[in-house]
């Protein structure tokens, strides 16, 4: 049927006839939006499909690979803005079912480090080959990595539009989170919790505080956020920048009264002076040379192969001059390698817009991000910690984001009527708990008020990648995995009196399991609202179609002179093989005619879910526009430069050379 516009006055004798179609007209256009709405949910239901990974170079054979998801979401389009994920699903359910987000450093280091050389699932070995990681962190929670900020790691933008206040990154990373549960609304139920290491200490609360700020709005999305973890985090840099003399005396790599040691105190004391004038404290190279002159002063000639400078991020271990450090760690060598196979980026989605291959630590978004005008994430702890858990946990042989600095932050923070770990404001300090792993000391625990502080034995600034058993067994008691509904035997360690397995973890604050068990059936019900209004939604779209149709139908009959709804030989029509649809009789009917009205076979049954079928399914369902041309040396790693040395020393994650080109 052809539809014209007419113009109607009162002259025109024909206008009442020809106004009647309006009804039909209205009822069409109302139904093509719908349609339209309805074509938009089911693109973004369906677009989760886009981003599975279903194999990956390399795997292990006798290993089943878990789901993972990985690509791009857009997140500053007027700028080609977009972060990198890689997700993997959980082995084991245990108890309930949970996410863990983990970020990487720098900043402008990849998260791929943790996914690849720490908590991952998988290592990688010479000539591409993975092998299992035994202290995987994806056992009992779902592990989402993020390139963060943009231009990290697989994630890009122009690159005139690199970040620079921490503000900004947590926007844009809650940008990234409502997009991606968007497609991916499953995990919403899921007790949610973000890790990470080194520089994303600053990330980590800044993120945390944008999603804790949303409880007092209700019109934007809610995220069921229970604790955040730090390793060896960068959070306050007055401190820590501090803590380098004291602790490179504790180490005996310093000695009081030497000539190595006056230089020392010469660059502390110019530090001290520049800190005085009240200048931004979360970059200060005054400070960081501190660090310069400890790592030149005390070379040691008689180390092998010229390696004469300590690993600033693992002093039992030595490195050329000036890297010291940067060439570290040795699975750095392989992964590299790995992560620009063009199999492993066809596997990941990797977009072709994102033109230099991938880099552990880019130098362009670590000299944009200097957070001149944001303030210290310590600033922000007091008002998480009221609301929920955090663990700060440090390896004992890092020398850059050392335990000392974040030991003397916590002994002055004050939080939740109390300074320190006081149990009780004034009064005495929790105790420290020895944490014992498989019959071994592990190290110490110390508990207050929300607060956890992990020191661990014989590790670096990147735990995991030293220890992961014994990093898991910490990230399952600090999410609180309770064994006893996970079918697996818990391994063999405790921290004080308390075993690994129960469930617990050291103070988590308010709650109670009733409240966690609302919530989750909460979530669950809104979860089918949703999908409830999406099969409402299609179910009025046929209604509006089918009653349009019996209108036109019903006017068509009253010119005719009689009435018909139009249906009386629909169930005549049968289909062929072919796809083609004929009468009982036999005449074909193309599915392209005209003259067949698609609605003629329309038939449109209401869903029916029990109260039962809905707990069976959502409780537990888990399982640079280069402009990116940067110049190769835009993607060496984070530059923090001294007035008198052409090295550079990344506070947040493992410096490296110009060889990682």
């Amino acid at each position: 049927m052809q539809i014209r516009s007419f113009s109607c006055s009162p002259a025109c004798a024909v206008c009442p006839s020809v106004r009647r179609p309006g009804g039909v007209v209205l009822l069409l256009t109302l139904a093509g939006a719908l349609l339209l709405l309805v074509a938009d949910l089911v693109a973004a239901s369906e677009s989760a499909a886009d981003y599975f990974v279903s194999s990956l170079p390399g795997a292990p054979t006798d290993f089943r690979l878990p789901k993972m998801y990985a690509g791009h979401i857009e997140i500053k389009p007027e700028h080609h803005g977009n972060l990198f994920f890689w997700m993997f699903e959980n082995e084991h359910i245990a108890d309930k079912p949970r996410t863990v987000i983990w970020l990487n450093g720098g900043p402008g280091c990849s998260s791929m480090d943790g996914a690849m050389m720490e908590v991952g699932p998988f290592r990688v070995n010479e000539g591409g080959k993975l092998s299992v990681n035994e202290g995987r962190w994806n056992q009992f929670a779902n592990l989402l990595f993020v390139d963060n900020p943009i231009g990290t790691g697989f994630s890009f933008a122009d690159t005139d539009s690199y970040l620079h206040e921490l503000n900004e990154m947590a926007d844009d990373f809650m940008t990234f989170m409502d997009k991606f549960f968007n497609m991916f609304p499953q995990y919403l139920v899921d007790d949610l919790y973000i890790a990470g290491e080194s520089y994303a200490g600053m990330y980590i609360p800044y993120i945390a505080d944008a999603i804790l700020s949303r409880r007092n709005n209700t019109q934007l999305r809610q995220y069921p956020l229970k604790g955040i973890m730090m390793g060896n985090g960068w959070i306050d840099p007055v401190k820590q920048y501090l803590s380098y003399v004291p602790f490179s005396y504790s180490k005996g790599i310093l000695q009081q009264g030497t000539d190595a040691a006056k230089k020392v105190d010469v660059a502390y004391k110019k530090c001290l002076d520049t800190l005085n004038q009240g200048v931004p404290v979360i970059e200060v190279p005054d400070c960081e040379n501190i660090l310069d002159v400890i790592l030149d002063v005390t070379q040691d000639s008689s180390q092998k192969d010229g390696k004469t400078c300590r690993n600033m991020y693992d002093l039992r271990k030595f490195d050329t001059f000036p890297a010291c450090g940067s060439n570290w760690p040795d699975d750095l060598a392989y992964v590299t390698p790995y992560l620009r196979e063009p199999e492993l980026l066809s596997a990941l989605h990797v977009s072709p817009d994102k033109k230099a291959g991938w880099v552990e630590c880019a130098g362009a978004v670590s000299r944009a991000f200097k957070a001149h005008n944001s303030t210290p994430s310590v600033d922000l702890l007091p008002g998480i910690l009221e609301q929920i858990p955090v663990l700060m946990f440090n390896g004992d042989q890092d020398l850059i984001c050392n335990h000392l600095g974040n030991e003397d932050l916590i002994s002055q923070l004050k939080f939740n009527g109390g300074v320190g770990f006081e149990e009780a404001p004034g009064g005495a300090w929790a105790p420290r708990e020895t944490w014992v792993y498989d019959g071994l000391p592990a190290g110490i625990y110390q508990s207050a008020r929300n607060l956890t502080y992990v020191l661990i034995y014989n590790a670096s600034h990147m735990v995991p990648l030293d220890l992961p058993l014994q990093s898991r067994d910490m990230l399952h008691r600090f999410i609180g995995v309770d064994y006893r509904f996970s079918g697996t035997v818990p391994p063999k360690s405790s921290v004080g009196d308390v075993a690994s397995g129960n469930g617990t973890m050291p103070d988590t604050g308010s709650g109670t399991d009733e409240d966690a068990d609302k919530k989750v059936k909460d979530a669950t019900r809104a979860a089918y609202y949703r999908a409830g209004e999406l099969a409402l939604i299609i179910v009025a779209l046929a209604a509006t179609g089918f009653g349009a149709f019996v209108l036109y139908q019903r006017r068509q009959a009253r010119k005719r002179g009689y009435r018909t709804v139009g249906f009386a030989k629909r169930d005549q029509m049968i289909r062929l093989e072919d796809g083609s649809r004929a009468m009982s009789s036999g005449t074909t009917v193309d599915d392209n005619d005209d003259n067949v009205n698609e609605l003629d076979e329309l038939v449109v049954e209401s869903p029916v879910v029990t109260s039962d079928e809905i707990e069976r399914r959502m409780i537990y369902d888990a399982g640079e526009i280069l402009t990116e041309d940067e110049d190769e040396d835009d993607d060496l790693t984070p530059e923090r430069r001294s007035t008198d040395s052409n090295r550079s020393v990344d506070i947040g994650a493992p410096h490296r050379s110009s060889s990682d080109n």
